[in-house]
């Protein structure tokens, strides 16, 4: 049966079990794995396949996705026995900044609340059993989108607490478009409010964080020396100017010639 060459798509299990056409950049998994970088920026242009290997990457690593062989075993990953044993066996975090375009500080902040509410959300089977003490599960209940600054910007450090002890692993955190929100601020004027936010977020999410094991963060704009991660001694940015997992986003002149014959 001949592939689809479907246009558009950003969710990895529906481009596979929609038999669409796909060209494998499965091995950027074991790349990225054997880097062990500890948190990596990738900046690349829009439309060079970010948030399609961000969702490759949950399909890969999440837990809640043991035992879905189907969606890899056609790709050069599975060839690896130690990644075939690795499939499905971390818990992980993936959010999104795509749709935090507010045109205000306090719509913005509310609308990386909604985010994160997000994730609580989903893990609300945390509040079962006796995992969390009566405390943390007022302070899981806390988490809305209308939650102070201080709340949100630990929510996530507190999430990857929660999951490493119901899992007994430490977390992945995938974060795909970070920049969204800096990029609206920017234009419409409260850069320099949300700024602090958003530093007190990372610093907390992806430094001050035993609970994490590795994470991605991806995004369009490079950054300065003096920015949102001017705390983050632990990020290796891979850029736009870097080969280093080039052929993971876009194509390479082989696969354009593979594609074509």
């Amino acid at each position: 049966m001949a592939r689809i060459a479907g246009i558009g798509h950003q969710d990895f299990e529906q481009l596979i079990m929609g038999e669409n056409f796909y060209v494998d950049k499965t091995m950027f998994i074991k790349e990225w794995w054997e880097n062990q970088d500890v948190v990596t920026l990738i900046t690349r242009p829009r439309r060079f396949g970010k948030t399609l290997n961000m969702s490759m990457l949950e399909k890969f690593f999440s837990v809640k996705y043991a035992g879905r062989s189907e969606l890899f075993e056609r790709f050069q990953i599975w060839d690896d026995e130690k990644y075939r044993h690795l499939q499905g066996t971390y818990p992980v975090i993936c959010l999104s900044f795509a749709n935090v375009k507010e045109a205000d500080y306090a719509g913005a902040r509310q609308s990386v609340n909604q985010v994160i509410e997000n994730i609580y959300n989903k893990n609300i089977f945390l509040l079962k059993g006796e995992l969390l003490t009566e405390n943390e599960k007022t302070y899981f209940r806390s988490i809305t989108s209308d939650m102070n600054e201080v709340t949100a910007a630990w929510a996530l450090h507190k999430m990857s607490d929660f999951l490493s002890r119901y899992y007994g692993k430490k977390v992945i955190i995938l974060l795909d478009e970070y920049d969204t929100p800096m990029q609206e601020a920017y234009v419409n004027g409260y850069c320099c409010e949300l700024a602090g936010f958003i530093r007190s977020l990372f610093n907390s999410t992806f430094k001050e964080n035993p609970y994490m094991e590795r994470a991605v963060m991806t995004g369009i704009t490079r950054i300065s020396k003096e920015s949102i991660f001017s705390d983050l001694n632990n990020l290796e940015v891979i850029t736009t100017t870097s080969e280093e997992y080039a052929g993971a986003f876009g194509f390479t002149e082989e696969e354009v010639s593979a594609a074509l014959r």
